[in-house]
């Protein structure tokens, strides 16, 4: 195991602050990741290096050696690390983004070429997004699930529906008899005879629409398993072929006539997007235009 340079710092901010909340504050970490720093630093060494008060971290007398130790050397790095980064800030600076690979595709990716800063984006499961932006490898994520870190905030912006759809070249007029009718028992079985899409990654959303609606699990295999939602759509675009989706990922298909939307559900489905940042930032003015481009993106039904 390589001693690693982030414990050091974590140390040091503990030592000099006097407590994990303040230390992990000074370094825009969460206060997990800063203990997590240390309890590393102690393995490492061998040594406990603070003894835990319910105020304040005190120093143990191997815990002063080490600050004695790396104090100095820290303090010159910290230098030439800002001296690089005041270089780079006036330049260009670099926010990183979580978010699901087609929200990024349907409303971010457009406008990526005009933004004044730099941009990496990650995609990715929502959970490892919510403790990424907690420990800061992620700036702002775009997710449907809040996390309880102390540490984050949320803001709701959009709502999506999840939603039947098809082809424009599918007959649904048996469907919507029998749904008009009531006969959910009929519309189900009429269904599962149909082509159906669906990803390799996830079938959530079908899942739950079937759960809710028909009130059983879903029992049948979709005909054609592809890349992503993204696939989807332009799969079932002027074709035949049914699938279960977030309305916010198809409206302009089913503005334009490629996608029918067949059943919202007797139980509608809703998930509200959320933006997700840590409650201290360095990079507000950044993440405030990104937040613009997604609550100024043309709402069509």
């Amino acid at each position: 195991m390589l001693l690693d340079l982030e414990w050091l710092r974590s140390f040091k901010a503990i030592y000099e602050y006097g407590t994990l909340t303040k230390a992990a504050q000074a370094l825009y970490i969460s206060q997990p990741g800063i203990s997590l720093h240390l309890t590393s630093l102690e393995s490492y060494t061998g040594y406990k290096l603070f003894d835990r008060s319910a105020r304040k971290m005190v120093p143990t007398e191997r815990g002063k050696v080490l600050y004695n130790f790396v104090t100095e050397p820290l303090c010159k790095l910290e230098t030439v690390e800002q001296l690089f980064h005041r270089s780079s800030r006036t330049d260009r600076a670099t926010i990183s983004i979580g978010m699901c690979f087609e929200t990024f595709q349907f409303t971010l990716e457009r406008h990526i070429s005009s933004l004044p800063f730099n941009v990496i984006i990650k995609f990715g499961e929502y959970p490892q997004m919510l403790q990424d932006l907690d420990n800061g490898l992620l700036d702002l994520i775009v997710t449907p699930r809040k996390g309880e870190q102390a540490n984050l905030e949320y803001k709701a912006f959009s709502k999506e529906k999840i939603v039947l759809v098809c082809g424009s070249g599918t007959d649904i007029k048996p469907i919507k008899k029998l749904i008009n009718a009531n006969k959910l028992r009929e519309a189900e079985n009429w269904l599962k005879q149909q082509i159906w899409y669906s990803t390799a990654a996830d079938m959530e959303h079908q899942k739950r629409f079937w759960q809710a609606n028909f009130e059983r699990h879903m029992d049948f295999k979709p005909n054609y398993i592809v890349p992503n939602i993204s696939s989807i759509v332009r799969c079932l675009s002027n074709n035949h072929g049914f699938s279960v989706l977030p309305d916010f990922l198809c409206r302009e298909e089913m503005a334009s006539g490629g996608i029918k939307l067949v059943w919202e559900g007797k139980n509608v489905l809703e998930n509200t997007l959320h933006f997700g940042t840590r409650k201290r930032t360095m990079f507000k003015k950044e993440i405030d235009m990104i937040i613009d481009i997604f609550e100024n993106q043309p709402k069509k039904a």
